[in-house]
């Protein structure tokens, strides 16, 4: 079962435009996905000092250390969301992985860089997310 992020709960978070709205559902419905398929959550939107850009979601799936980064799209855009994860937005999660597993004291963990990709049939992101967990989509 996929939980979808209230809208109103969503604009209590100060959110306002769709886009901002749409970003936020998808990564509340990728961190459930996650966590109804075993992962154990420890961190959501981790963002490093001194660095640009964050990480959506951290979690341990068995002994693996996965950093997940979250793109949400409506079905009406063009590009697919994972294609988002450009070269750029690749080095910025890698950077703030290692910040984190130094930070974590878990340089020794295995680790994996995951997409998901949330999509909904409008921009209000009133319905049932289709969800896509796309594995080591990147090292």
């Amino acid at each position: 079962m996929v939980r979808a992020a209230s809208l109103a709960n969503l604009r209590r978070t100060g959110s306002t435009t769709a886009k901002a709205r749409l970003g936020r559902a998808g990564e509340e419905a990728a961190y459930w996905h996650l966590r109804e398929h075993g992962f154990v959550m420890v961190a959501r939107n981790y963002r490093p000092e001194g660095l640009k850009g964050e990480i959506d979601l951290i979690g341990w799936d068995g002994g693996t250390l996965v950093f997940v980064e979250v793109k949400s799209r409506s079905r009406t855009d063009i590009q697919a969301p994972e294609a988002a994860v450009d070269r750029a937005k690749q080095g910025h999660v890698l950077a703030a992985a290692r910040q984190y597993r130094h930070q974590a004291r878990q340089e020794s963990a295995p680790v994996r860089f995951d997409i998901v990709s949330v999509e909904y049939s409008n921009e209000n992101a009133t319905d049932a997310p289709r969800i896509q967990h796309l594995r080591e989509a990147f090292r």
